[in-house]
């Protein structure tokens, strides 16, 4: 029998949390490091922009893709430090955003949370991209 897929929580574990964003939608994923020193999933998350959403630019869809996860993510992470991952490098500068409203916006509401952001190249990203560029159904309204 193999292991499965998700592993249960361990609150007294770190949590590290992966975003993606694509032109259609924003992705996460929630893990943690188990016994055998490899990370393993504890939730995975996706969500397809709006129509308005889609039009956002790059840093403003990877930035959602934080503020998303961590919104629903916020009973897993809240209260304890995590890391964060993105293999968008200018999201590093996320609590020195000046210029952009709703980059500024999003940047507070993410003080709440205490994580450190991590850059990790394309290629290492690979759930969360999946997940953000998974197969959405095409909206009917």
């Amino acid at each position: 029998m193999s292991d499965p897929v998700l592993r249960a929580p361990d609150f007294d574990k770190p949590f590290l949390v992966t975003t993606d964003a694509s032109e259609r939608g924003v992705g996460a994923v929630l893990m943690q490091e188990g016994p055998n020193q490899e990370f393993h999933p504890v939730m995975f998350l996706s969500k397809k922009l709006s129509e308005r959403e889609s039009h956002s630019s790059v840093s403003e869809k990877e930035c959602y893709a934080i503020v998303y996860a961590l919104e629903k993510l916020s009973p897993y992470v809240w209260g304890q430090r995590f890391h964060l991952q993105t293999d968008h490098v200018v999201l590093q500068w996320l609590y020195t955003a000046t210029g952009n409203k709703k980059l500024i916006r999003w940047s507070l509401a993410l003080q709440d949370f205490d994580f450190n952001i991590q850059h990790i190249s394309g290629a290492s990203n690979e759930v969360a991209d999946a997940l953000s560029h998974e197969s959405f159904p095409e909206s009917t309204g």
